[in-house]
């Protein structure tokens, strides 16, 4: 048996390292190291802006004609294929003409009556032969058998049915058979010139005086004669291929809403444009140096809606900032007032910081190639509230 001092000292020793195993226990894993936040950062580098006004519009035909008949008959055939493309003056129907060409026929058998009976009188009257009224009748009968026998000749070419102007034929509202009436209120087709085609554009009066005032100052790229050059995005993003000239005459105000509605005219040879597709007309007002553009997502609005952006210290510290914000490009904003070359934003993490936090910064993917980082940027005329 052991000494009860041996005995005492081990149960002692046993005790301590049981209170201490219970001490790690109930202390828990060691905590971790501190981490500041990690964001990404656009660096802000100046460069040149192409500016451009976009003005929403719709397509609208440059000419449209609807045909009717100008006489009544039986229609006998048509002569034109539905939705191809007609010439002015080209054959679209054709009316039974019998009973015109034999009207014409009579018309002109009373005017050769009538003509050699005037010729007749002619001599006679230099003999004293008849009197002078006798002539002057027979002369007054021959100018209007001449004129019945136009008529008739009028008549007889109205039976064939022609194209007013130059362009696409629709679908027919007829077929052979038909009984037409002269100046019917039904069409029996429409006949619409595409090339070149017109686009409206409305917009406030105060933007038709911006837009002259950009014009008359050199701003916007002029084609002569008040007239702005305006190009066109597709509903589908894409650009149209051709120029077109934007007109600011014979415009007029709305009493209503205050806006106006302005006409450019645009070449369509291919027929690309068709009347009622939505478009894009962006007006050229020239290159903007030393321009600071940040990404979209670096901008926020605070609780006033004042934009405001959150820019690194040099001590990698969170700055809040007012900026002003004048115009989207492309994905980014245009800022006029707030920030300065070489200034640091934060784009992404922006969730995870606080005024005056210190954070980690890694540069963004956009930095190292910036969207308008060429000789110049497109940029949208959709200002944005300061």
């Amino acid at each position: 048996m052991l000494p009860k001092k041996i005995l005492s000292l081990a149960v002692a020793a046993s005790l301590t390292i049981a209170i201490s195993a219970c001490h790690q226990n109930s202390a828990g894993p060691a905590a971790a190291p501190h981490r500041d936040p990690e964001v990404a950062v656009y660096t802000v580098q100046p460069q040149d802006v192409s500016l451009t006004s976009t003005l929403p519009g719709r397509t609208a035909v440059y000419r449209v004609s609807e045909v009717r008949p100008q006489v009544s008959g039986i229609l006998l055939k048509r002569l034109f294929e539905e939705g191809s493309e007609v010439k002015a003056g080209q054959p679209l129907y054709q009316i039974d003409p019998a009973t015109y060409r034999a009207t014409l026929d009579q018309a002109e058998a009373s005017l050769e009556s009538a003509r050699l009976l005037s010729e007749r009188y002619d001599k006679l009257i230099e003999r004293q032969a008849i009197s002078q009224q006798d002539r002057d009748d027979a002369h007054s009968q021959y100018l209007q058998a001449k004129a019945t026998a136009e008529t008739a000749r009028i008549n007889m070419g109205y039976t064939r049915i022609v194209a007013p102007i130059s362009g696409r034929i629709g679908r027919s509202s007829v077929t052979e058979g038909a009984l037409l009436t002269a100046n019917q209120t039904t069409a029996l087709a429409t006949v619409q010139q595409l090339d070149p085609i017109y686009v409206d554009i409305t917009q406030p009066s105060t933007s038709l005086l911006q837009l002259k005032d950009d014009l008359a100052a050199g701003r916007i790229k002029s084609v002569g004669n008040g007239q702005a050059e305006v190009h066109l995005m597709l509903e589908n993003g894409k650009p149209y291929a051709h120029a077109g000239k934007l007109q600011f005459s014979e415009v007029s105000v709305d009493e209503g809403t205050g806006a106006v509605t302005l006409r450019a005219v645009f070449p369509n040879p291919d027929h690309t444009l068709l009347p009622g597709m939505y478009v894009r007309a962006q007006l050229q007002e020239g290159v903007k140096s030393q321009s600071l553009l940040v990404p979209q997502r670096g901008v926020t609005r605070d609780a006033t809606g004042a934009a405001t952006a959150m820019v690194l210290t040099a001590d990698s510290k969170a700055e809040q900032r007012k900026v002003t914000v004048d115009r989207q490009v492309g994905k980014d904003w245009l800022i006029s007032d707030g920030l300065k070359a070489g200034d640091r934003v934060i784009v992404d993490g922006l969730q995870s910081v606080r005024p005056g936090m210190q954070v980690t910064a890694v540069p963004d993917s956009a930095d190292s190639a910036p969207a308008a980082s060429a000789p110049a940027a497109a940029a949208s005329a959709t200002a944005a509230t300061n």
